[in-house]
This record gives structure tokens, C-alpha cells and sequence, in this order.
């Protein structure tokens, strides 16, 4: 029996590890970055020992990343990148700068060389752009303050790269006393430099666009993913050739084609590439942590690991500061830019190459990137479970709680996008109305458009006293928390029995638990206006208007009847199943024969 190929064997580990150990790491709440990297240690070198070539896999997985930055190119039309030029290279000199330099001040005053120190500082000043990027999108804060910041300091380390590795034979030759060697190399490699960069910037305008258009009417949608790829990798391998950062060159390249009109489908073709060769890249890192130079000097680790990440984390949080971030976004914008990046290998790598120090050093760097890259998202769920519900209340107006008796005839509680609807065409009837909102932040904002809205928590008896609960006819409920809702019922109906309730609910099992509570005025939040969708589609489609509208309404009808029908049965969910799929095919039949005999009475000659 033959034995499997050597990339059989390796795709069934990687495939095995990941499936086993991300599931299993978000399970516990550590994100699926951890998880890929404590698959690669359990598989690595100083795991089980089952895959040994290490360092072929993380450069090949280092596409994954490369394929992250042309999707975020993508993002980002030319002029909006050119509107980011400020907090790039102002933040993001700011940062590089300031931890490359206190980094290396501290080196020297342990009694460093001053090239070496000022290697390990700028290359542990750089961050993962992998660890932060997948962060910020998991956390959806790409378009928050915090996000945008982040997002321009990591792009701004990708072209600091450059500078960086074109130091490093200066360097290397200043070691070896040979400067003039040093001074001819950096000004060949500048100018292959330029030129790559030129060669992306002007056969993007040129010739990209009219070669994906040629493969596109070709008709073949393989062919145009094997295009997207190619175009890619072709990139990465130009910025390679000279040096340079490939992730760079990729982001380069999806920015020129952010307002092309494939843009979409570049995205869709290469999206499930990217997740996968992102999985391997983090898998790759857990399993080139050297765990032997650990062992050896587990003190000198420690102190490099700890140090860095502690005086790096000190110079971004002083910068949130100085960029005036959310009091709330501080700490994980600071973790997220803390912890070192893929690139530092690459420049550790390079150093030991050109002589600027030994390869145990180098070892020992690298090994000091890798275990920040494991333990920053261990940090991020620490900041997320410790500290923040501690500043969930922090650098947010301080309000009044509602004080002054009232006596409104109706109560709003909630004054989200739902409640100021309500509220407004109250308003607008000349209809008082006492509002009440838990969210400092909505009811200052609220207040400045001319709205009387009072802060307080509706779940607490004493407030709606005070809102006037004891003599009001209405309660509108349009609170977002499904728990809170159902608990100001609970108040409402025990203490306030007068109060008619209307209330909105955000689903089947909330509008089930309002009605167990008596609660027969409830509207589900996205109905009507899904069901106006709904209409607009028939018509485009070319139904007559009249005949969508009265479409929409049997639905509306079918719809609230079917609810009625399955609430005795909630408990029961086969039971339930069974209604709605009755009910479904009830409708369909009935709105079949309707189409028929509108068909029947339309005159001679009809066309839609």
C-alpha cells in the first residue's frame, strides 16, 4: 500500500487542528485566533511533532495576510485613502517612532549595542497587522474611531517597513567596517523600490482594468477567480523581488481597483482564500514559537516579552490619549497595536543576515514576536472580562436621574430609532408625552434636537412613579433589551393595572413571552416595513400597484393569524412547525387562485 503524499498528510493535520481547536477556542470565549495558534503548537515542532517544516509553511501562509490587505485595498477608493493621509503618517509615525525609540533607549541602557538596539526597537515597534485587522473586524470596529486609528498606524508600519530593511546592510556593513558597500547597496535597492512602485501604480491604471475586463467576457467564472489570484501573486512575488513588504504591494493594488466595476467580484472570489490561508498563517506562528530558546534563557524571554509589550502598551495608550479615542476604546486599541508583528521575522531574519547580530539573537527576538502574537488576544478577552465592564460607566455624561412629578397621560420607555418615531407623531398631534431613556450618551443627543426626554431606568419602580405610571393611560414599551421589556411589564401590570400596554418585540419568542403576560398591543419591530419591501419588489417585478398592495395585505392578515394559531402551541415546537408549514402552504394556495382569476378578468391584450 503506498503512503500518502507529504501535502496529503499536512492538509489533513492543518484541516483536523483547526476544526478541532478554533470551535473548541471560542467555546471557552478565546476567539479563533487563539485557536489557530494552539493548533500550530499542538501540531508543531514542540507539540506532537507531527509537521517539522516550519518555516516553508509560515512563508507560504504569509499569503493570507497578503490577501487581507488587496481585500482592505479594496475598501478603500484612492480619494478616501488620500483623506487618511494625516492619521497615517502623522499617528503613524507617532507610534513606530515612539516605541522604536524608548525601546532602544532602554536596550541601551541595559547595555545593548546601540545597532542592535536600534534593530529590536524598530522591529518590535511594528504590530500584526493579521491579529489586528481579524480583531477589528470580528469586533466590528472598523468604523469606529478606535478602528480607523489602527487600521492607518498599521498601514503606515507596512511602508515603514521599507525604510527599516534598507537600513539593515548599512547596518550589517558599519559592523563589518564597510560603509561605502553599505551606502552603494541602499541606493540600488531604493531604486528597485521606486520602480516596483511605479510598475503597481501605473499598470493598475493602465492595464489592469481592461485585462479583467478581456477575462470577464470570456464568460468562464473560474477563470476569473484563477485571474484574481494570479493577479495577487503576482504582485506579492513583484514586492518580494525588490524587498519590500508583499502585503503592501497587495493593498497597493486593491486600492487602484476599489472603483473598478469588479470590484465585488474580485472580493467574493478571493474571500474564501483569504480565511483559509489566515487560518494557516496563525497556525503557522503557533508552530514556529521555539520553545527551545525558551527553555534555555526562560528569564531573558520573559524580560524582552514583557518588557515590550509593557513600554509599547504605555506609549499607544499615551496616544489614544492625545488623539482624544473613546475613554472605552483605549485599552483594546492599545492591546491590538502592542503585541509584535509577522513583518518583525522578516526583519529579525534579515538582520541576522546581514551580520547586525547573531542567530540566537535573532532566535530569541522572533520567539519573543510569536509568544506576543499568542498572548494579545489572551489579553484582549482579559480586557473584555476584567476591565471594561469596570469602565462601562466611565467619560459618559453624568445625568440627572428623573426627579420632577409628571403627569403626561402617556409614557415612552426607550428612545432608540423605534420610541422617537412613536414619540414624534405624538409630538406632532399635540399629544404630551413623559419619555424616559437609560442611555446618557441618546438623551443628551435627543435633548439637542429640542426633545424632552428625562434619564432614568424604567425597570425601577420609584422612577416610574415619579414618570407619573400611577395616572397615565398609555405605556409605550420600545426598549431594545428583551429582558428589560418584559420586566417593566411585570411592574406595570402588578403596580399600574390601569396602564394600557404597547409594546414592541424584537421577535417570535418575545412577542410569545408579552402575550403570556396579557400584553395583546404588540408589534414586531421590522413587520411593516419588511412588508413595504415586500411590495416594492412585486411592483418592480411589474405587478400592478393595486394588486401588490392587496398582496401585502393578505399576507399582513395570513400572517397575524398564523401567530394567533401557533401561541397555543409555543412550548411545542414540532407542533409549531407543523402550523407554520400548514399555514405557508395555505397561503400559497389561496394567493395561486387569486392570481389566477385576476389573470381571468384582465381584458384582451394584457401585458405586464
Amino acid at each position: 500500500m503506498e503512503h500518502a503524499p507529504a501535502w496529503l498528510t499536512n492538509s489533513l493535520i492543518y484541516l483536523a487542528a483547526a476544526v478541532i481547536a478554533v470551535p473548541l477556542a471560542k467555546k471557552l470565549g478565546l476567539g479563533s485566533i487563539i485557536g489557530y495558534l494552539g493548533a500550530g503548537i499542538a501540531i508543531g515542532p514542540w507539540g506532537l511533532g507531527l509537521v517539522t517544516n516550519v518555516q516553508d509553511i509560515l512563508h507560504f501562509a504569509e499569503f493570507g495576510v497578503v490577501l487581507m490587505l488587496f481585500l482592505v485595498g479594496l475598501e478603500l477608493e484612492p480619494k478616501r485613502l488620500w483623506n487618511l493621509r494625516r492619521p497615517i503618517f502623522g499617528w503613524g509615525s507617532a507610534q513606530v517612532l515612539g516605541c522604536a525609540v524608548l525601546l532602544t533607549g532602554v536596550a541601551m541602557a541595559f547595555g545593548v549595542s546601540w545597532q542592535i538596539a536600534l534593530v529590536a526597537g524598530l522591529g518590535l515597534a511594528l504590530s500584526s497587522t493579521a491579529i489586528a485587522l481579524q480583531a477589528i473586524g470580528e469586533r466590528h470596529l472598523m468604523p469606529t474611531s478606535s478602528g480607523q486609528a489602527g487600521f492607518s498606524i498599521l498601514l503606515f508600519q507596512d511602508v515603514a517597513a521599507i525604510p527599516i530593511l534598507a537600513l539593515l546592510p548599512l547596518l550589517g556593513a558599519m559592523s563589518g567596517g564597510n560603509e561605502a558597500a553599505a551606502h552603494t547597496s541602499t541606493g540600488f535597492e531604493a531604486l528597485k523600490i521606486v520602480a516596483a512602485i511605479a510598475t503597481i501604480i501605473l499598470g493598475g491604471r493602465l492595464l489592469l482594468r481592461p485585462l479583467l475586463r478581456w477575462i470577464a467576457n470570456s464568460g468562464t467564472p473560474e477563470i476569473f477567480t484563477a485571474a484574481s489570484l494570479l493577479l495577487v501573486v503576482s504582485i506579492a512575488a513583484l514586492m518580494q523581488f525588490v524587498g519590500l513588504s508583499m502585503a503592501l504591494g497587495a493593498f497597493l493594488a486593491g486600492v487602484l481597483l476599489a472603483e473598478s466595476e469588479y470590484r465585488r467580484e474580485l472580493e467574493t472570489d478571493i474571500e474564501p482564500f483569504k480565511g483559509l490561508l489566515l487560518g494557516l498563517f496563525f497556525i503557522a506562528v503557533g508552530m514556529s514559537i521555539d520553545f527551545g530558546v525558551l527553555w534555555k534563557s526562560p528569564g531573558l524571554m520573559a524580560a524582552i516579552l514583557f518588557g515590550f509589550l509593557t513600554l509599547k502598551l504605555v506609549v499607544i495608550y499615551g496616544l489614544a490619549r492625545l488623539m482624544k479615542l473613546p475613554f472605552q476604546e483605549r485599552p483594546v486599541f492599545a492591546v491590538l497595536l502592542a503585541q509584535g508583528g509577522e513583518f518583525a521575522f522578516v526583519v529579525f531574519q534579515a538582520a541576522a543576515g546581514a551580520k547586525v547580530f547573531s542567530a540566537e539573537t535573532a532566535s530569541l527576538l522572533i520567539g519573543a514576536v510569536a509568544l506576543s502574537m499568542l498572548l494579545s488576544p489572551l489579553l484582549l478577552v482579559a480586557v473584555d472580562k476584567l476591565l471594561l465592564p469596570r469602565w462601562a460607566g466611565c467619560d459618559t455624561p453624568q445625568l440627572e436621574e428623573i426627579s420632577e412629578q409628571q403627569e403626561a397621560p402617556i409614557i415612552i420607555a426607550g428612545f432608540g430609532r423605534y420610541g422617537q418615531i412613536v414619540g414624534r407623531m405624538l409630538l406632532a398631534q399635540g399629544i404630551p408625552a413623559t419619555v424616559l431613556d437609560h442611555d446618557a450618551e441618546m438623551v443628551e443627543t435627543v435633548r439637542a434636537f429640542g426633545y424632552r426626554v428625562f434619564y432614568g431606568d424604567a425597570t425601577r419602580l420609584d422612577l416610574l412613579r415619579t414618570a407619573g405610571a400611577a395616572t397615565a393611560k398609555i405605556l409605550v414599551l420600545s426598549v431594545d433589551d428583551m429582558e428589560q421589556s418584559l420586566k417593566i411589564v411585570d411592574l406595570a401590570r402588578e403596580h399600574f393595572p390601569q396602564m394600557q400596554i404597547v409594546a414592541r418585540a424584537r421577535d417570535v419568542t418575545h412577542w410569545n413571552a408579552l402575550r403570556d403576560r396579557g400584553v395583546m398591543q404588540v408589534e414586531r419591530e421590522v413587520f411593516e416595513s419588511s412588508l413595504r419591501s415586500a411590495r416594492t419588489v412585486l411592483e418592480l417585478l411589474g405587478q400592478p400597484p393595486h394588486e401588490a398592495r392587496q398582496a401585502a395585505m393578505r399576507f399582513r392578515r395570513h400572517n397575524l393569524e398564523l401567530f394567533e394559531r401557533m401561541y397555543p402551541h409555543r412550548k411545542d415546537r414540532t407542533k409549531v412547525i407543523a402550523v407554520a408549514t400548514q399555514g405557508r402552504l395555505q397561503l400559497e394556495e389561496q394567493l395561486a387562485q387569486e392570481r389566477q382569476q385576476q389573470a381571468q378578468r384582465r381584458p384582451a391584450g394584457w401585458h405586464d
